[in-house]
């Protein structure tokens, strides 16, 4: 499937309203936590990257601890 910018300007909206269910075209879509509709936008922000012929941008995080 191919995504759009209104399709991720949907998902943000929903986001910031703290709602799981949103609507591209005629389609309506109810994700079953935030972070699914998080990771759905993840989704689109990386396939509309490549569209542009952009490298996603990959960001991993380490973390430590000493312990006890």
């Amino acid at each position: 499937m191919a995504y759009t910018n209104a399709d991720r300007e949907a998902l943000e909206r929903a986001l910031a309203k703290g709602e799981r269910r949103v609507t591209f075209g005629d389609k309506t879509v109810e994700y079953r936590s935030v972070d699914e509709l998080r990771e759905a936008l993840r989704e689109i922000d990386t396939q509309l990257a490549r569209d542009q012929g952009r490298t996603p941008v990959r960001q991993i995080r380490v973390t430590t601890d000493k312990g006890l």
